[in-house]
């Protein structure tokens, strides 16, 4: 286990500071917008991913439930689809992130 999270802290790293590294060179191409480009992917890429991972845990409880008492299937599809709501709205905050960066690209 500490070895899987000393390999996702080492990417992590390496992601969050190779933009650095790339824009701090001195007459490269300051005025692209990969940086951006990449952000933006990232910000729906891990918000549809952990949205993903949420959803499916949260309808397979649910599920669950339902099958081990059936008659509180109406409460609980009230509170399955209030869970549905909250999640999915992680994945649109991280799509109106992406189109904020997107907007920064230069033409």
């Amino acid at each position: 286990m500490t070895r899987h999270f000393g390999k996702v802290a080492l990417y992590t790293l390496f992601f969050v500071l190779l933009p650095l590294v790339a824009f701090a060179q001195e007459g490269g191409a300051a005025g692209s917008g990969w940086g951006y480009a990449v952000g933006a992917g990232l910000a729906v890429g891990l918000a549809g991913l952990g949205c993903g991972i949420g959803q499916g845990l949260t309808a397979g409880n649910t599920t669950a439930g339902i099958a081990r008492n059936p008659g509180s299937a109406g409460s609980m599809f009230v509170n399955y689809i209030l869970g549905m709501v909250l999640i999915e709205s992680i994945a649109i905050y991280g799509l109106v992130i992406a189109l904020q960066l997107v907007g920064k690209i230069p033409g």
